[in-house]
C-alpha cells in the first residue's frame, strides 16, 4: 500500500521540466528509503500551527488546508515522501529576547509534544541516533526538536540545558538578527564572529550532545564554531554560496573545513537561496513594494494591487528540482559526499521549487540524482546517513565530557 501511495505521489509531484521517474527507479528509491531513514533538518510546521492554524481542530492526517494556503506537511504526505525522521523547528522571532524568549520557546516545544501525542501511529519522539533507526524500522517518523536562534535561551545556559532535557537536539546560533554573542549572516556584525560567551555556548552544547547549527550565522561564526567545536556541526537548512552568493548560503572555504571534523550541510529549498535570478527578482520586488508604500501611505490595498501588477509584468523566474540537485552536487563536490543532507525548510517558506511543494516530494530529488548517476551508497548518505553520523559524533563527544561541570557563564553586558 505504501508503494502505491509513493507511486501516486511521485506521479503528481514530478514537475513538467523534470525527467519522469520510471518504475525501476521508483522501486530503487523505495528500497533505498526503506533501508536508510530520510532525515530532514528543518520543518516549520510548529510555527504554522502556533501562528496561523488552530491546532485544537487541526486535521493533519491528510488535507492540511487553512484559510491562507495549504500547509506543506501532513501525516499521509510524510509517509508518501518516505520521511524517516524530521527535525521540527521551534522557531520564535529573533527580536524576542530575555525571559520572554524562553517562555515562547517552551510553548513551541509544547506544540511539538502535542503534535506527536496527537498522531502516535505516525510520529514518535527521538532523542538519539539509535532512536531514529529504531523508530524508522517501526514505521514511524522519528521526531526531533531544533531551536532556531540563540536568543531563545535568553542568555542562560541553564535554559539551554533544560531545552536539551526537553528534547532539543540542535540549536541554530542566530536567526536573522545578530545576537548578544554571535553575528548573523543577515545583520550588521558586532563581535567579529562569536564573543567569548558564544564560544562557551558551543562548548556547553558539545558537553550536552546538542548539535551546533550554523545556518543563519555569518561566515566568521561558521569558521570559529567549526574550529572550536569538538563535535560535528550541521547547517540545518542552507545551500551553496558557490552557486548563489546569497548570505544564507555556505561559502566554499567553509565547505572545505567540514571533512576535518565532520558535519553536514542540509540543502535548503528556498528558491531565492538556490537561484541568483530569483534572488535578484526578490530584491526588485521588495524595492517596488517600498516605492509603492512611499506613494500610497494611506492605502495598503493600493500597495497590494501595485505589487500584484508588478508581478504580472515581471514573472518570477522558474526554479525546479534541477537547482536543488545542483546545490546538492556542489556541496558533495567541494566538501565530499559524506557532508551533504536535506533541510528543505518546508512550511517555513512562502513557495517552493516547482514540483517540490510538500513533504511527499523528496523522492523527486532522489530521482533527479539517480538520473545524474548517483550511487545507492551516496544517496543513502544524503538521505540520512550523514545526519546520523553527525548526531552520533555529538553523542560520542558528550560521553567523553561527563567529567566537565556545567558552565555557569553569562553573556557580557
Amino acid at each position: 500500500m505504501r508503494s502505491l501511495i509513493l507511486l501516486a505521489a511521485l506521479a503528481l509531484a514530478t514537475p513538467a521540466t523534470a525527467q519522469p521517474i520510471d518504475p525501476a527507479t521508483k522501486k530503487r528509491i523505495d528500497r533505498l528509503l526503506k533501508a536508510t531513514p530520510l532525515i530532514d533538518g528543518h520543518n516549520d510546521l510548529p510555527e504554522q500551527l502556533r501562528e496561523k492554524y488552530d491546532f485544537s481542530v487541526a486535521n493533519l492526517a491528510s488535507g492540511t488546508h487553512r484559510r491562507e494556503k495549504t500547509l506543506m506537511t501532513d501525516m499521509a504526505r510524510l509517509r508518501a515522501g518516505r520521511v524517516g525522521a524530521q527535525f521540527w523547528s521551534v522557531y520564535i522571532d529573533g527580536t524576542v529576547t530575555g525571559d520572554e524568549a524562553i517562555r515562547q520557546t517552551i510553548e513551541q516545544i509544547d506544540i511539538v509534544d502535542r503534535l506527536i501525542a496527537s498522531y502516535p501511529e505516525d510520529l514518535a519522539l527521538a532523542r538519539t541516533a539509535d532512536d531514529i533507526v529504531r523508530l524508522h524500522k517501526a514505521g514511524k517518523v522519528a521526531s526531533l526538536i531544533g531551536i532556531e536562534g540563540g536568543r531563545q535561551i535568553g542568555g542562560s545556559l541553564a535554559a539551554l540545558r533544560q531545552f536539551y532535557r526537553l528534547g532539543a537536539r540542535y540549536m541554530t546560533l542566530t536567526h536573522n538578527q545578530t545576537t548578544e554573542w554571535a553575528d548573523s549572516a543577515t545583520d550588521d556584525p558586532k563581535h567579529g564572529g562569536l564573543s567569548p560567551f558564544g564560544l562557551t555556548v558551543v562548548g556547553e552544547m558539545n558537553r550536552l550532545g546538542m548539535l551546533v547549527d550554523l545556518s543563519h550565522v555569518s561566515p566568521d561564526v561558521m569558521r570559529q564554531a567549526i574550529a572550536t567545536s569538538r563535535a560535528p556541526v550541521i547547517f540545518s537548512h542552507s545551500s551553496a554560496a558557490g552557486l548563489n552568493g546569497h548570505p544564507r548560503n555556505v561559502p566554499d572555504d567553509v565547505l572545505r573545513l567540514l571533512p576535518a571534523k565532520g558535519g553536514v550541510v542540509m540543502v535548503n529549498w528556498v528558491p531565492g537561496f538556490l537561484s541568483p535570478a530569483v534572488w535578484r527578482w526578490d530584491g526588485l520586488r521588495s524595492a517596488e513594494e517600498a516605492r509603492l508604500k512611499s506613494i500610497h501611505r494611506a492605502s495598503t490595498t493600493a500597495v497590494a494591487a501595485g505589487v500584484k501588477a508588478w508581478e504580472v509584468a515581471n514573472p518570477r523566474p522558474a526554479v525546479t528540482v534541477t537547482e536543488v540537485a545542483d546545490h546538492v552536487e556542489h556541496v558533495a563536490k567541494v566538501a565530499g559526499h559524506d557532508h551533504v543532507g536535506i533541510g528543505a525548510d518546508l512550511d517555513g517558506i512562502p513557495y517552493t521549487p516547482t514540483g517540490l511543494e510538500g513533504v511527499e516530494t523528496y523522492p523527486v530529488l532522489f530521482g533527479e540524482l539517480i538520473r545524474r548517476g548517483w550511487s545507492d551508497a551516496n544517496l543513502a548518505k544524503l538521505a540520512g546517513g550523514n545526519a546520523l553520523h553527525a548526531l552520533r559524533g555529538a553523542e560520542a563527544v558528550a560521553a567523553s565530557m561527563t567529567a566537565v561541570a556545567p558552565s555557569l557563564a553569562r553573556p557580557t553586558p
